[in-house]
């Protein structure tokens, strides 16, 4: 994959898996709750891209929350970054400055930033202490891993072609045994889709399932690998082993994209 091609990737997947677990933060972190409650306002990230601008807003609206790739003219916050490498290094953790518009808005600003700290939970080598964070790690990274790999895919990557474009229709899902976290990609003849909660239209081909929040830590954090998992009884997989596996394998390459 050419740089280039590597750098569109990475921001496709920070643009429509990274951003919207945003979501998450604001129905289930009690101080994001709180933080954003009566706000309002719109937020937008762009980057230059061989003479395109590419970039999505967020509008947030007390405590809803939606992401939208149509940029808008005068959004309320921007940031703007000089290329897609520098935009995809600002949000996989690296220290790079974008040009930023809209302090007079400061109260907004520096929530947009405890956000963008709060993000930090979907690094691999995030390891939080509190339940709270456990399970909003949890819940966010299994939500953008499961829309990434359909982004992956999407976007040509020939690992993943090839992968998809032999299946018929089947389901992978996870889910956390006793928690309100489940998500699902649907694989059909090389198309891809992704959700949250079961999918109920058909019984998945591979379920994979965590007994509790903790155990699903050290695999999202690369502690184990997939087969590792299943081996201690951290990961339970119902369905094709095989085909597990070899999911765990993009779940991997998703995170050192990001990393």
């Amino acid at each position: 994959m050419v740089e280039n091609e590597k750098d569109i990737l990475i921001s496709k997947i920070i643009l429509k898996a990274v951003l919207p677990v945003i979501k998450v933060l604001l129905e289930d972190h009690p101080t994001f709750q709180k933080r954003f409650k009566d706000i309002q306002g719109t937020v937008q990230f762009t980057a230059q891209n061989d003479g395109q601008v590419i970039g999505a807003h967020i509008k947030f609206d007390n405590l809803n929350f939606e992401i939208s790739s149509e940029l808008l003219e005068k959004p309320d916050i921007s940031f703007h970054f000089s290329s897609l490498k520098k935009m995809n290094d600002f949000f996989t953790g690296k220290l790079v400055l974008p040009k930023i518009k809209g302090f007079k808005n400061f109260s907004l600003l520096w929530r947009m930033f405890s956000v963008l700290l709060k993000l930090k939970l979907l690094m691999p080598d995030a390891k939080p202490k509190n339940p709270i964070d456990k399970k909003i790690k949890v819940k966010m990274t299994l939500y953008m891993v499961s829309t990434a790999l359909s982004q992956l895919n999407k976007s040509g990557d020939v690992d993943m072609v090839k992968w998809t474009s032999k299946q018929p229709e089947r389901i992978y899902q996870w889910s956390v045994d006793n928690e309100d976290i489940a998500c699902w990609l649907k694989i059909k003849a090389g198309q891809s889709k992704s959700g949250r909660g079961f999918y109920t239209l058909r019984k998945p081909f591979v379920h994979m399932r965590f007994p509790n929040i903790d155990s699903a830590i050290p695999v999202l954090t690369n502690s184990v690998d997939t087969v590792q998992a299943m081996a201690q009884g951290l990961l339970i997989t119902e369905g094709s082993p095989e085909y597990a596996a070899k999911l765990g394998d993009f779940m991997l390459k998703i995170a050192e994209l990001l990393t």
